[in-house]
């Protein structure tokens, strides 16, 4: 299907499901860093208001685990009725910004670190994983009927904590994204092998999620288009699960990603890869795995803007719903072209962590494009409270 050229501009109010946004920019999701064994703390609720303050129309709360095992590490926040309150005083500093804010959910799956987490994670197979260190058993059908549930129970958590969208993570593979990726996924059962049941666990998710939360808020997916890893999920499959979910019409919009946090860290960044930063950031047994065995699980890929826009525009042609582009976006013309071509919107991530009023600026026709030189050395600040080194250098 195609979708025919658009004269959106990016400073109108755009429609997302039930909500009204106030321009066509988002604030991607980039883990804060800032919670301490899960806490909501101050820092955190400073962070995304300032996004808010900077004009962004969006931002998002990452990584929202649905439960304790679903956590990437222990420093990572669950959704879960003990942090409603907390969370309610990080989205009413959005909204008293004029911003919107969304949780982005999901289960860590192979990504989790056990050890931090001190409790097992799940795969779809059994399988070795670095960042769990050690063996991941695959999943009983009992136990993937647990994760559906608690995605049930984080989603109306988030509604409760005056999320305006709930984001599910359907990429870089995490759980969900790992039962749809061939080269991840060996069941036997109805959850695996073909097209249609790699896809049937996430789809059961996303249709639980809807049921919960009903049109109070908006959902959307962080979706891998590609996996970037041999014999991982591409545009072959990718687009006929995107298809598939259309079809759903639970999802009120698509975020593009790609990549494996698993197998392939640069795959949605690009550019630079501090690779001493990320040694000097991890105790001296993980810094000295980092040493040998880093350049596979962070390959150099040169920086190009709106990387991914290849990728996205078969999705743009293949499909009707809307879409947000992601992936090096740094230049206002950028943005408008992205529009013209049928985006509906556009997330910035390292962009706004180098300037978070660049949408401000932007709009104002202060600066044609932003600051980020893709050095990447923001990466490894995800253990100490994410931020720019360029930026907080020049305070």
């Amino acid at each position: 299907m195609t979708v025919p050229q658009s004269h959106r501009s990016i400073w109108e109010q755009a429609r997302l499901g039930p909500l009204t946004l106030r321009n066509r920019i988002m604030k991607a999701a980039t883990f804060e860093g800032v919670m301490p064994r899960g806490r909501v703390t101050d820092q955190l609720v400073d962070f995304h208001a300032e996004v808010a303050r900077g004009g962004a129309a969006l931002t998002t709360v990452a990584y929202c685990a649905v439960s304790p095992g679903g956590r990437v590490h222990a420093n990572t926040l669950v959704l879960d009725k003990a942090n409603v309150s907390d969370l309610r005083r990080l989205t009413d500093a959005v909204h008293a910004e004029g911003g919107l804010v969304a949780a982005q959910i999901g289960h860590a799956g192979l990504v989790a670190n056990t050890l931090s987490n001190r409790t097992k994670t799940l795969a779809p197979s059994t399988r070795l994983s670095a960042p769990a260190m050690g063996l991941v058993k695959g999943a009983t059908k009992e136990e993937l009927a647990r994760v559906i549930r608690d995605f049930e129970d984080a989603s109306q958590v988030a509604v409760d904590a005056g999320f305006d969208a709930i984001e599910v993570h359907l990429g870089h593979n995490y759980l969900l994204s790992s039962f749809m990726s061939p080269n991840l996924n060996k069941r036997k059962d109805e959850y695996g092998g073909s097209l249609e049941r790699r896809i049937a666990f996430p789809r059961r998710v996303i249709d639980r999620v809807r049921h919960t939360v009903g049109d109070s808020v908006a959902i959307t997916a962080k979706f891998n288009m590609a996996d970037g890893v041999p014999k991982g999920l591409w545009l072959d499959d990718s687009l006929q699960i995107a298809q598939i979910l259309e079809a759903d019409g639970h999802l009120d919009a698509l975020q593009l990603t790609g990549g494996s946090s698993l197998l392939n860290g640069m795959y949605f960044f690009r550019g630079e890869v501090p690779m001493r930063e990320f040694v000097a950031s991890q105790p001296k047994l993980v810094g000295y795995g980092l040493k040998l065995y880093g350049p596979r699980i962070f390959p150099t890929y040169p920086f190009e803007e709106a990387f991914f826009l290849p990728l996205a525009r078969q999705f743009r042609e293949a499909l009707s719903m809307p879409l947000i582009l992601l992936g090096g976006i740094n230049r206002l013309d950028t943005i408008e072209n992205a529009l013209e071509e049928g985006f509906e919107f556009v997330a910035m991530a390292r962009a706004l962590l180098r300037d978070p009023d660049l949408v401000n600026k932007f709009r104002d026709q202060r600066v044609p494009e932003g600051l980020c030189i893709h050095c990447n050395k923001c990466m490894p600040t995800i253990y100490t409270g994410t931020r720019c080194v360029i930026r907080e250098a020049l305070r």
